[in-house]
């Protein structure tokens, strides 16, 4: 044996004995792998390892907090794509009508492959590759009409007010998933970010914070600059979260620079990051308003207490989520799945925590994020459920987006609230109550 081969003998020998050492200190990993080969071999029906791993998996993070968790194989294309905002497919906005159970076209996008092949709003899909899709559920859906780029989706459609129907041929694009919306679509299927009837006011919604939205945000921001805006919505209700980078770059166009955005704390209360503005000419002149709901959590929730806290938006609607942990993604099975573990808390910058604790869960405990004080607003499940069903119908695309729409305010009481807010920051004489 070569002295070379000798010392690379020693090398691995050596690296061994530590690895192995290690595991004997975790006894706990001997004992799940002894279980899992008792299961395996005396369980009465044979059982499939991938599912018995997932299902060790989830039992484990089940024992920690309502956020940490586990993304098995096949979720995790679909979580990756929530966060990157791409994905392959035909690009169409697909609903399930809650009537007929019918999977309908909500919006073809604008020069995507649908579009071009002739599928319009209100489409009826019937079958995906030669497959009825009665019965199906939305994900059924995905999962037939996103995949590799390139390769072919047959999707048969009968269009509104038809019966006979119409099989397209569409090669799968890439397709980029806005998160930055207007109030409608415009005739070339752009947003428009001016809310129609109000005398320059401007209105975006930011429905998740992902790997795009800070440059949709910017781009929003200079469409909606040359319309000289005398003031902003910013609209957060049902946004879930995202990306911490995303939030602070939203953050950052309003804020001046080394003004504290979030703090972020780890086990112990030790401040692992502090994150401030780094913009040296964010846009401090214009008034703005931001509209939350009980379904706005993390990063939406970061975003509205940095402008509530430095006084920089008047928060309107209702108390958020409370959702202030951070989640770190970690790969396991060599990426091939996802472990979220909680490993810190996110702090405004009044040094409140917005994480709704078990224990301070009552109205009276700070966290989340109250509207201002005479500025709430709450929906009953009614109310919420006909603003949702109108803004789905203005979110569709159609060949006549020119034609005038009925002010979304009038059954959006959130939003006519923002509206009054707004005109308080114009007209300080004016009041807003309860």
């Amino acid at each position: 044996m070569s002295r070379r081969s000798f010392w690379a003998l020693c090398l691995v020998v050596g690296i061994s004995y530590l690895c192995y050492q290690r595991a004997d200190q975790n006894s706990y990993g001997r004992h799940f792998a002894e279980i899992m080969e008792v299961i395996d071999r005396n369980y009465i029906e044979p059982v499939d390892d991938q599912k018995l791993f997932e299902a060790a998996m989830d039992g484990m993070v089940s024992r920690l907090d309502e956020h940490s968790g586990y993304v098995t194989r096949d979720e995790t294309a679909q979580f990756e794509t929530m966060l990157n905002q791409e994905f392959g497919g035909v690009g169409i906005e697909v609903s399930l009508d809650p009537k007929t159970k019918e999977l309908v076209v909500m919006s073809p996008l604008v020069g995507k492959p649908a579009y071009k092949a002739g599928m319009r709003a209100g489409d009826r899909i019937v079958k995906i590759n030669d497959q009825s899709t009665e019965g199906f559920e939305m994900q059924d859906a995905v999962n037939l009409m996103r995949g590799p780029l390139g390769e072919t989706v047959r999707v048969t459609v009968i269009h509104e007010n038809e019966t006979e129907p119409v099989e397209y041929h569409i090669v799968r694009e890439t397709i980029q998933v806005d998160s930055v919306l207007g109030d409608s679509r415009q005739v070339d299927g752009s947003w428009n970010f001016m809310l129609p009837g109000q005398d320059g006011i401007a209105y975006l919604r930011i429905t998740s914070f992902g790997e795009h939205t800070a440059d949709e945000m910017q781009a929003a921001m200079e469409k909606i600059a040359d319309k000289n805006p005398q003031g902003l919505i910013i609209d957060l209700r049902n946004d879930p979260g995202g990306l911490l980078p995303a939030a602070k770059a939203v953050c950052e166009l309003f804020i001046p620079q080394g003004e504290t955005i979030v703090t972020i704390r780890s086990r112990g209360g030790r401040i692992e990051e502090h994150l401030v503005s780094e913009n040296s000419q964010p846009l401090l002149e214009l008034p703005i308003v931001v509209l939350v709901n009980h379904y706005s959590a993390s990063a939406s929730e970061i975003v509205a207490a940095c402008l509530q806290d430095h006084k920089r938006a008047t928060i309107v609607g209702e108390r958020t989520y409370g959702k202030g942990t951070v989640q770190r993604v970690i790969p396991v099975e060599g990426g091939r799945s996802i472990l979220k573990l909680t490993t810190a808390t996110y702090w405004r910058p009044s040094n409140k925590n917005i994480h709704r604790l078990a224990e301070n869960a009552d109205e009276s405990a700070d966290w989340g994020v109250r509207p201002d004080e005479g500025w709430t607003v709450a929906m009953t499940d009614e109310e919420f459920a006909g603003w949702f069903e109108m803004r789905r119908h203005r979110d569709v695309f159609r060949p006549d987006a020119d034609k005038p729409l009925d002010p979304l305010e009038k059954v959006d009481q959130q939003l006519a609230k923002g509206l009054e807010a707004l005109q308080a920051k114009l007209d300080p004489s004016a009041k807003g109550s309860n």
